[in-house]
Formats: C-alpha cells, structure tokens, sequence
C-alpha cells in the first residue's frame, strides 16, 4: 500500500494535442456491473481533492501501446487488426472478476482476476502489432502485466491512508465476460479521454459487433490514406469503404466510425 499519492502527470510527458497514440484496450465500459461498482467507488472518492476520475464509458483494461499515430498508417492499423482476428479466431471469452481494489501511488484501481486468464490475449495483441508495425509495441507500465480498470488518477500529493479508509480493499465482486479488444486512438494528452476506436476484434470469431457501415482511415490534413505526408496528423474514420473479409481474414474485425469532428 503507497504511503502517499503523487501527481500522475507532473514528470510525464504526453501527446500534443495535434498528436496521437494508437492502444489496444479492452474496454468494459458498457458492461453495467463493472459501471455500477466504478460508479460506487467513484462516488466514494469524490470528497478527495485531487483525484482525476475515469469517465465511466472509458473504463478499460490497457492491452499494449501500439505507437505513435503518426509512424502508423492506416495499411499498419488494417494489417494489426486482421492479424489479432486470425489469432484469436479460435480463442475463447475470458471470465474475470472484478472486487479488489489496487492502490498505486499514482491511481487506483479494479484488478481483473484471476490475472493470468486473459494473458493469451495480450500475447495474440503483441504479435499482431509486431507483424503490423514491425514493433513489439510498448507496455503502459514497467513490470509483469496487471490487468486492472483505472477508477481514478492522481494529481496531487497527498497521504494515502484517509482515501484507502474510505474505498477499503475490496468492493461487491462481479464477473464480467472479455469477448473483445479495441484498437484506440488516443488523441492529445491523456486526461482529455479524446478517444476514437477504430477496429475492434471479438474473441472466438464472434460475430461483428454493429458499426456505421463504410469507413476508411485517412488523415485529416492531407487525406491520404496512409501515413500523413504533411507529418502533422494521424489517421482517422471518414466516410468511403469498409475492410473487405477477405483481407480481415475474418469476420471479426469490424472498423468502426466515431467521428466527432470533420475532416478538414
């Protein structure tokens, strides 16, 4: 248990706000029992100053850091994508639980547990992203992975114990089944939650989870359609073409338009 809390943000560096970072995340944000025991411990912490809260509809386990958005082209993003459906065609939904809670200098958290269950997982993700980017992308933490949903970041220094009084070790337990993994734009720095999912792959060769039809990425400066020649952007979801399967190698890649801007 850390004695004090820290600011998260204080020494890191983030992405400018005309940048961006590709992740794989698992996301659990519409699944109601994890969103019913964030809400719970979010409202216990707000009487604390200086806790940044995670926006309930971006809870989420980080799988890998697949890179920066701009060394990424969309021909990367269709070619991580396809691999990690081929790869997991045949993996199975994983069962978690979620109930104890992880105290970190820099946040708090859900663990998902039994830990080792969804390592397959992110182990099918890291060999996609080495086959479609030519890296072995970047863990968003040093040490063994520790799959866990983040309730709060912290963004100033304070003692530990009075919070930890007050959310305590454990919450009620759910269990919750992972089918998916999403590929995420992060755009800009990290506490503006300027998400864009653009491909999401489904355990098991799930059917497709629905999405507006239509899609292509390009970038938003100069429009082409892989890596931006101007170097200023990433890609992005604009209306055109969807992946055909026979490129996916699968049905269970579905890429997804979430625009909540124009291309210009």
């Amino acid at each position: 248990m850390p004695a004090e809390f820290i600011d998260r943000w204080q020494y890191r560096a983030e992405p400018e706000p005309d940048q961006g970072l590709f992740y794989w995340h698992m996301l659990v944000g519409h699944h109601p029992e994890v969103v019913a025991v964030a809400r719970n411990a979010q409202e216990r912490l707000v009487p604390f100053a200086g806790l940044h809260l995670t926006p309930l509809r971006w809870l989420h386990m980080t799988t890998l850091i697949a890179g920066p958005a701009d060394t990424i082209s969309a021909h990367d993003a269709e070619q991580m994508a396809a691999v990690a459906a081929r790869l997991l065609a045949s993996a199975s939904p994983v069962t978690v639980t979620f109930g104890k809670v992880l105290y970190h200098p820099e946040a708090i958290m859900l663990a998902a547990t039994p830990p080792d269950v969804l390592d397959p997982v992110r182990e099918a993700i890291k060999a996609a992203t080495r086959e479609g980017t030519g890296t072995d992308g970047q863990a968003a933490h040093d040490g063994p992975w520790t799959p866990h949903v983040t309730l709060c970041y912290s963004t100033s220094r304070q003692p530990a114990a009075p919070v930890i009084a007050a959310l305590g070790r454990y919450l009620p337990a759910v269990e919750v089944q992972i089918s998916e993994v999403s590929l995420v734009i992060q755009h800009g720095p990290e506490r503006r939650w300027d998400w864009e999912p653009v491909a999401t792959v489904r355990l098991g060769g799930l059917p497709v989870r629905p999405g507006r039809p239509g899609a292509r990425i390009r970038c938003r400066h100069c429009h082409s359609e892989g890596r931006c020649r101007s170097g200023m952007s990433w890609p992005v979801i604009s209306p055109g073409w969807t992946i055909r399967p026979a490129r996916n190698a699968s049905s269970a890649v579905s890429l997804i338009r979430m625009l909540r801007r124009p291309i210009r």
